[in-house]
């Protein structure tokens, strides 16, 4: 069963894809048939440029050498994990097809072609929105925030299911933060054999970590306001024999 929530105010796919790409500490290059991985060897220019530091005899710096014009081919892969254990942690894939340029200690990877999956299916991103578009500003400090929140305000988070609609809620075994950008927070609702997923919308978006806090004291208030849903009522109570 999936969620019945409305899924509203998101980051759109280009912010979605320079989120997944600011905040991914690892990604994967297949070129010239071969395929390297490589941990905390990137950074990201503002147009959306990929900076990878690899090591001398990396076959990519040969290729980037050797190869017609300085332009390999070739495919980055990134995962977006979701922070929290859950089931599926596989937030999202980010693939840029491009090619390789050396650029002093670096090579450069220019993408054209961008392409986001999600779990509710892939889209190919638009060069121009990907170059312009700016990661969302709570994505780097968002794994802090998710662990943080399930670890020590567990309590919190089962107040927030008050807003999720009661079908959503049907055959809940556990409820988790599974992300949070300025638009909002998502919840995973895991049931015995399936989870689905819903999404809390702040009611102005948040910059900085400091609007974060405010937005989330707005959704606990209101969830004080409502009525504890009746599937956990029962869980709660069938767990306290």
């Amino acid at each position: 069963m999936g969620d019945t929530q409305s899924w509203t105010a998101a980051p759109d796919a280009a912010q979605r894809a320079r989120s997944v790409l600011a905040a991914a500490w690892s990604c994967a290059v297949t070129a010239d048939g071969g395929r390297e991985e490589f941990v905390g060897a990137h950074t990201v220019a503002e147009d959306g440029r990929v900076l990878l530091s690899v090591p001398e005899d990396s076959p990519l710096v040969t290729a980037a050498i050797c190869a017609p014009r300085g332009e390999p081919t070739a495919v980055l892969e990134f995962a977006d994990v979701a922070p929290v254990p859950v089931r599926n942690r596989i937030r999202a894939r980010l693939w840029l097809a491009g090619w390789f340029a050396a650029e002093g200690d670096h090579l450069a990877f220019r993408p054209t072609r961008v392409v986001l999956r999600r779990p509710d299916g892939a889209v190919v991103v638009d060069l121009d929105e990907f170059a312009a578009a700016a990661p969302d500003p709570l994505a780097l400090a968002e794994a802090r925030l998710l662990t943080h929140l399930a670890d020590c305000h567990s309590d919190a988070v089962e107040r927030l299911t008050r807003l999720v609609e009661p079908d959503s809620l049907h055959g809940a075994v556990r409820v988790q933060p599974l992300a949070v950008d300025r638009h909002g927070l998502t919840l995973r609702i895991e049931r015995a054999r399936a989870h689905g997923d819903v999404r809390l919308p702040f009611h102005r978006p948040a910059d900085d970590v400091a609007q974060l806090t405010e937005r989330m004291h707005v959704l606990l208030s209101q969830a004080s306001a409502a009525a504890c849903p009746r599937a956990l009522q029962r869980q709660r109570t069938d767990g306290d024999g």
